[in-house]
């Protein structure tokens, strides 16, 4: 059998404010739906096909209740203590601008269960929240440095929420050293805004592919599509046109996606993203921002299956 996926971070439910547009019959309330950076990247790999496990904490109230069943119903693995019966599951209020475009609210804490490598785990991915909230981020931060001689892959998403972290100087610094620990950094273009204002994209790639364990950096733009940049290889991948429902959950449909297509081609394990070509960094960016697209077109974090992207693009 083969080993999952280690995905590591926070599982919440997402309470979505409507857009304006969507208010004018006094319709405001909000929904609860099951999201949080970790989990959605979790649901959207198991979905695509690859074997995860979550390394999360959340509740047996209603709201985690609400996630377990998520979770169990799109074939994700929790680790053991994930559910806890003692915990009060975290919530994020997510509000939509006329756009769809979300901002966030949390009401989190992050103390995350044991932290352990299964045998033949092809890689671990993590981020957000997770990596700058205490005390999982000092968690999260000495596990992927006893892991580090492993032959395992590492994968890194900041997404920064200025909310928890409002200083980006400090916050750059704290991204800086787990990209060091990282074989791949996947950035937005808000991210990049907020952490290093002013600064092209490819020069804060380059930041980042300057530590030697770093391949990779991949850099999404919204509805300019993505950028992936290795040391010697920039690939430039444009979005397809859609009508955006709202953008809720569709950076970590583009990381799932994104490790689905390199997990497709070995790229992952051992060989940390050895060998990666032109046409590999192309064609991973590109499914990736056509599973990133599908979830645009739908409400909340809903990333596609495997035979949806198919149906939609051909692959």
């Amino acid at each position: 059998m083969t080993a999952p996926l280690l995905v590591i971070g926070e599982a919440l439910v997402d309470i979505i404010a409507p857009a304006p547009r969507t208010t004018r019959n006094g319709n405001g309330k909000g929904k609860a739906t099951p999201g949080g950076f970790a989990a959605n990247v979790a649901v959207g790999l198991a979905r695509l096909g690859v074997p995860t496990e979550l390394v999360a904490r959340f509740g047996t109230d209603a709201y985690g209740d609400q996630l377990g069943a998520h979770l169990f119903g799109n074939g994700v693995q929790l680790a053991p203590g994930s559910v806890d019966p003692g915990f009060r599951t975290s919530t994020a209020t997510a509000t939509l601008d006329a756009a769809g475009v979300a901002s966030y609210q949390f009401d989190i804490t992050w103390d995350p269960p044991a932290l352990s490598l299964t045998r033949g785990c092809p890689a671990i991915h993590t981020g957000s929240i997770a990596t700058m909230l205490e005390p999982g981020a000092t968690a999260i931060r000495s596990f992927l440095q006893s892991v580090a001689p492993q032959p395992v892959t590492v994968t890194l998403d900041p997404n920064a929420r200025p909310s928890i972290t409002p200083d980006p100087v400090a916050t750059w610094a704290a991204v800086r050293q787990l990209a060091g620990l990282a074989d791949l950094v996947k950035l937005s273009d808000e991210d990049c805004e907020f952490l290093r204002p002013g600064v092209p994209p490819d020069e804060i790639a380059a930041e980042l592919l300057a530590v030697e364990r770093t391949k990779c950096v991949v850099i999404t733009r919204g509805g300019d599509g993505a950028l992936g940049i290795s040391r010697d290889v920039r690939v430039e991948v444009p979005a397809p046109a859609i009508e955006v429902v709202d953008t809720v959950g569709a950076g970590d449909s583009f990381m799932a996606a994104l490790l689905a297509g390199l997990n497709a081609r070995g790229l992952l394990g051992a060989t940390r993203l050895t060998g990666l070509t032109p046409e590999d960094l192309q064609d991973v960016v590109d499914y990736a921002v056509k599973a990133a697209a599908i979830t645009c077109t739908r409400p909340g974090a809903d990333p596609p299956t495997a035979a949806e992207h198919k149906a939609k693009w051909g692959s």
